[in-house]
C-alpha cells in the first residue's frame, strides 16, 4: 500500500509543475523567465556596506555621522540589508500586495547575509551588532488585523519563519498589534505617535535577548514600538534587522 504522505507529495509536485507550465516563474524585477530574482538583478541589488552603516539605525554611510538619526533608536542596533529604492521596493510590493509568497525565503536570505556581515562591526554598546550566540530567539513586527484580513497572511511572519530556519534560531511569536492609521502618509513625529501603545508582548520574556525583524525601516517607529513592548515584558536586549532602509 502506498503511503499517504508519498501520494500527497506526488500531488503537490504535479500541481506545481502544472502551475509552472501555465504561469512560468519570472523575475519580479525584470520579468525574465526562470527565477524569482535573476542573476543579473541579484548582482544589481543596492546592498548596504555594514562597516559604513549607522550602528544605531542602519542607514548607509552613517557610521561616523548619521544624518538619519541622533543615535538613540530604541533597539541596541539595527541592521539593514538593502537601501529601499528600485529593486527592494519592488520586491516588497510584489511580496505584500501581489502575494508572491515565494519571496519570503529570498528576503530572509538577504537579511541573513547582512547580519553575518554586521557581526564584524560594533554596535553603540561596543558589542557586535549581531552575534548568533548573543540572541536567544527572533520575533517579528506583526501585521494589523486589518492588513491580515486584506492580504490573508502576515508577511513578516513568513519572512521570520524563513529567517529562523536560515539562522537556526527559535521563532518567538510574542507580539500582538492593535489598529493604527496607515503609516505611509505620516511624518516622523506622526508615525511615532500613531504607533504608541499599539503593540504588546503576550509572554513573559525575562532575560531574553531578541532579534526583531521587519521589512522596511523608515523613521524606526515600528521597531521602536516593538522594542518597547518586548522590553516591557522583561527582554534584556533587542537587536533589529530589516530587509531595507529608507534614507
Amino acid at each position: 500500500m502506498v503511503a499517504a504522505p508519498f501520494i500527497a507529495s506526488i500531488g503537490r509536485a504535479l500541481r506545481d509543475s502544472v502551475a509552472e507550465a501555465l504561469f512560468p516563474t519570472r523575475c519580479v524585477l525584470c520579468e525574465q523567465p526562470g527565477e524569482l530574482l535573476c542573476e543579473e538583478c541579484r548582482a544589481a541589488l543596492p546592498w548596504i556596506e555594514q562597516r559604513l552603516a549607522c550602528p544605531s539605525c542602519g542607514a548607509p554611510y552613517g557610521f561616523l555621522t548619521c544624518t538619519e538619526c541622533d543615535g538613540t533608536w530604541a533597539p541596541r542596533a539595527t541592521v539593514a540589508a538593502l537601501g529601499f529604492h528600485g529593486a527592494p521596493a519592488r520586491m516588497v510590493t510584489c511580496f505584500k500586495d501581489a502575494h508572491e509568497l515565494r519571496l519570503a525565503p529570498v528576503m530572509a536570505a538577504a537579511i541573513a547575509c547582512a547580519l553575518e556581515e554586521s557581526s564584524a562591526w560594533s554596535a553603540r554598546d561596543g558589542d557586535p551588532r549581531f552575534s548568533l550566540g548573543g540572541v536567544d530567539a527572533l520575533c517579528f513586527v506583526p501585521a494589523t488585523a486589518e492588513a491580515y484580513s486584506r492580504r490573508g497572511f502576515d508577511h513578516m511572519e513568513l519572512v521570520a519563519r524563513a529567517l529562523s530556519r536560515e539562522l537556526g534560531l527559535p521563532l518567538a511569536d510574542v507580539l500582538q498589534r492593535s489598529s493604527a492609521r496607515d503609516q505611509r502618509d505620516l511624518g516622523r513625529d506622526e508615525r511615532a505617535e500613531n504607533l504608541l501603545g499599539t503593540m504588546r508582548a503576550v509572554e513573559d520574556l525575562s532575560g531574553a535577548r531578541l532579534l526583531l525583524v521587519d521589512d522596511v525601516a523608515t523613521t524606526g517607529a515600528s521597531l521602536a514600538e516593538g522594542t518597547r513592548a518586548l522590553l516591557a515584558r522583561g527582554a534584556s536586549s533587542v537587536t533589529a534587522c530589516v530587509l531595507a532602509r529608507v534614507w
